[in-house]
């Protein structure tokens, strides 16, 4: 694993935790994992949580690798400067047997050239600026972690366990990696994806006045049927014009856009609320549960019922509202 002042603590600990258990569960005769860190910044390398690693210099970490591991941190946007750094980690890609990432060390691969042409993901929050920075990458925000060729990048920061955890499982069969899982007290494999646990989303409202119209006309009426005409009429223009002005401004056709608006509606009253499953269906424009169940469980991965036992808070005087509390995320 290679190492830079100001990487996540946990992006570095969690992969590495897997594996002393992996090997601490090991049948006699198993193959064990030795892991090296080493570093730029060696012998000590201070993480972003002031927590500091012992490192070997990046001379050390010469010869064939079997996994080279990359963490991601708040620091990953200086790191990306440091064409050291960088270069040293596509070399050292090109003599390892499989490249592995943690949250923002994804974009460490990508600035490498490693991932053009291939699949990827990293941390929900950042998804949008890794598409934009390296268009040659097919970013997928979704998954827990993507597995492509010899490639594999994790989601946000936890995930680097459950990429360990499928890295265990390939090199030593499910049975460890269920046993490690165990001992760990985490699921070998996580329900859901990445996007249960990203925010809300903003009304998201273009600087276009006729199209910013109609969104406002839109979140006061979720529950209501929004045909496309009818929102078109409220922007005072044709519906074909309107829904190509409305993918322009927005990013995505009026036909997405309530769906997901209705969605993130539906996941704000099931954590600030106790109302009944199926009057949030009503109130955020589902026609019937059944289909509401069915959006939800296509978008999150999750039955609004299992959303709301994982996100919903209670305090003793009542629900509160989770949005301020997601604000900020590391790379």
């Amino acid at each position: 694993m290679v190492v830079y002042a100001g990487a996540m603590a946990l992006d570095i600990t969690g992969p590495i935790e897997v594996f002393d258990l992996a090997n601490r569960l090991l049948p006699p005769g198993a193959v064990p994992y030795r892991i090296d860190l080493v570093s730029a910044d060696a012998p000590l390398v201070r993480t972003g949580s002031g927590v500091s690693v012992e490192a070997l210099p990046l001379e050390a970490g010469q010869g064939p690798v079997d996994t080279l591991l990359v963490p991601g941190g708040w620091s990953v946007g200086e790191a990306l400067q440091d064409q050291v750094l960088v270069s040293w980690i596509r070399a050292a890609a090109a003599r390892s047997r499989r490249v592995a990432s943690v949250c923002g060390g994804s974009f460490l691969l990508a600035e490498a050239g490693l991932l053009d042409g291939r699949r990827a993901t990293t941390h929900w929050a950042y998804s949008e600026t890794m598409a934009c920075r390296y268009p040659a990458v097919t970013v997928d925000a979704e998954p827990i972690f993507v597995w492509d060729g010899p490639f594999v990048t994790s989601a946000g920061v936890s995930t680097g366990i459950d990429m360990a955890l499928a890295l265990v499982e390939a090199d030593h069969g499910a049975a460890l990696a269920l046993e490690t899982a165990r001992f760990l007290v985490l699921f070998l494999k996580r329900h859901g994806g990445q996007s249960q646990f990203s925010a809300v989303l903003d009304a998201q409202l273009a600087d276009h006045p006729p199209i910013r119209t109609a969104q406002e006309w839109i979140l006061e009426n979720l529950h209501n049927p929004l045909p496309v005409a009818e929102m078109a009429q409220r922007a005072n223009m044709s519906p074909r014009n309107f829904s190509r002005v409305f993918r322009r401004e927005v990013g995505t056709t009026p036909g997405q856009y309530v769906q997901r608006t209705r969605i993130a509606r539906a996941r704000e009253l099931l954590e600030t609320t106790d109302l009944p499953i199926g009057q949030i269906a009503g109130r955020c424009g589902f026609g019937a549960p059944e289909t509401f169940f069915r959006s939800f469980g296509r978008t999150l991965g999750l039955t609004p019922k299992e959303y709301r036992h994982r996100f919903q808070v209670i305090t003793p005087s009542g629900f509160v509202d989770r949005r301020q509390e997601r604000e900020g995320s590391p790379v």
